[in-house]
C-alpha cells in the first residue's frame, strides 16, 4: 500500500493525546473523577463512572492498556477542554509536518482519526524522543489504583515480550482500521527504526508482519555493510 495513503489509525491516536497532554507539564499526582461521558461506549476501559484516579494512572492506562475512557478523561481535564484539545492535536500534527493526519477525538475510537504510514512513523519517532512518553510505552505492565480498587494492566504491545529492543510502540484496532501497530525499534547501535503496520487482518499478524519487516531491514543492513567492506 501507498505509505502516504490516509486511513483510520484507531488507538495510535493516543500517542498524540499523551504527548500533547504531558507537554502541559501537568501535576501527575492530581486526581480526576471519571464522568459518564468518559466511559460511554468506550469499548476498552478499566474505569467506571464516579471512580477517582490519578492523572499518572490515566496516562498509563491510555498508553499501556489503550484505555479509551482514560484518553477521553485526559482531554477533558486538560487546560483546553475536550474540543480545544482535539484542535490542539491537529495543530501539533501540522507543526510536526504530518500532512495526511487528522484527529476528531482523543481516543481513536472514531474512524475520523486518520493518518498515513509515513506520518505515523514520524509520530512514533517523535514520541520516542520524549523519555516520559517512551518510558511509559515500554512498560510491560503497570498497577493502577483508584479510590475503589487496585489492578494490574498489561501492555497491548506483544513485541515487549520478545528480544527486540523496543524504544516506543502503540497498538490500535477498530473495525474500520483493522489491526495496527506503530513501533520504534533499535537495531544494533544504529538510530532507532520506525515500523508501521496499518490494517492487518488479525492481532497476531501485525506483530509477525513487524518482525518480518525488521528481519528484512537487518538483512539489508548486513548486506550493505558487507558490500561496503569488499
Amino acid at each position: 500500500r501507498n505509505s502516504q495513503e490516509a486511513r483510520p489509525i484507531a488507538s495510535i491516536t493516543k500517542v498524540m493525546t499523551a504527548m500533547l497532554f504531558l507537554e502541559q507539564r501537568p501535576d501527575l499526582s492530581s486526581d480526576v473523577v471519571i464522568s459518564g461521558a468518559d466511559v460511554r461506549r468506550a469499548s476498552t476501559t478499566y474505569l467506571r463512572r464516579g471512580e477517582r484516579v490519578s492523572v499518572r494512572d490515566l496516562v498509563h492506562l491510555a498508553l499501556v492498556a489503550s484505555d479509551n475512557a482514560a484518553a477521553r478523561a485526559l482531554a477533558r481535564v486538560s487546560k483546553w477542554g475536550t474540543r480545544r484539545f482535539v484542535s490542539r492535536m491537529n495543530a501539533k500534527a501540522a507543526e510536526l509536518g504530518l500532512l495526511k493526519t487528522k484527529f476528531t477525538g482523543p481516543s481513536g475510537l472514531d474512524e475520523g482519526n486518520v493518518s498515513s504510514a509515513a506520518d505515523v512513523s514520524r509520530l512514533i519517532a517523535e514520541a520516542g524522543q520524549l523519555p516520559q512518553v517512551a518510558g511509559i510505552m515500554r512498560k510491560r505492565s503497570y498497577r493502577i489504583t483508584t479510590n475503589r480498587r487496585s489492578r494490574d494492566i498489561r501492555n497491548t504491545n506483544r513485541l515487549l515480550d520478545t528480544s527486540l529492543d523496543v524504544v516506543a510502540g502503540k497498538t490500535g484496532y477498530i473495525d474500520e482500521a483493522g489491526y495496527c501497530l506503530a513501533t520504534l525499534v533499535r537495531l544494533d547501535e544504529e538510530r532507532p527504526v520506525a515500523v508501521v503496520v496499518l490494517g492487518a487482518g488479525s492481532s497476531s499478524r501485525r506483530f509477525t508482519e513487524t518482525r518480518r519487516l525488521l528481519d528484512w531491514l537487518s538483512d539489508e543492513a548486513r548486506s550493505l555493510l558487507m558490500s561496503a567492506a569488499e
